[in-house]
């Protein structure tokens, strides 16, 4: 499983979203959000991927993704997933954290993993992350970062 990143800024928070969307690979899909659960055999590794010109535009694609818009002048977006998988890697948790600098998403992907972990029987390895950020120059601006599972067409 990749994770891929993307920056972008457009008039609208909305194409500030494609364009960070069109900067880590994946924006000629349709989304399908998943949640925090990452299944046997899958095991997170970033690459920036390049599916932009691929010939399913339009299909579905299977996608855990944190997204962070901001409108301000001077203000960050900053966006991340946390990972963190079973050492027999027959599970994996993933976290969505976004906010306003690199170190409130690295603390609220940590303050969750570990919390998530406690109530779980399964020993898990390290923690893992993929942060990204953007500052406002006048346009809006989004940060995302995104694990993409699948893509099936309609």
């Amino acid at each position: 499983m990749k994770i891929t990143d993307g920056t972008g800024a457009g008039d609208t928070p909305l194409s500030a979203f494609d364009a960070a969307l069109f900067n880590a690979g994946i924006a000629n899909y349709n989304l399908v959000h998943l949640s925090s659960i990452i299944p046997p055999g899958y095991e997170p590794r970033i690459e920036k991927l390049n599916w932009n010109g691929a010939d399913d535009a339009g299909s579905r694609l299977y996608v855990v993704i944190a997204s962070q818009t901001e409108i301000e002048h001077g203000k960050e977006a900053w966006a991340g997933l946390g990972w963190v998988l079973t050492e027999d890697q027959s599970l994996g948790l993933f976290v969505e954290h976004t906010g306003h600098s690199e170190q409130e998403v690295r603390d609220q992907i940590d303050y969750s993993l570990k919390s998530m972990i406690l109530y779980r029987k399964q020993k898990f390895g390290e923690i893992k992350r993929h942060i990204t950020g953007i500052i406002c120059q006048g346009k809006p601006v989004c940060a995302l970062v995104a694990a993409p599972y699948k893509v099936e067409p309609w």
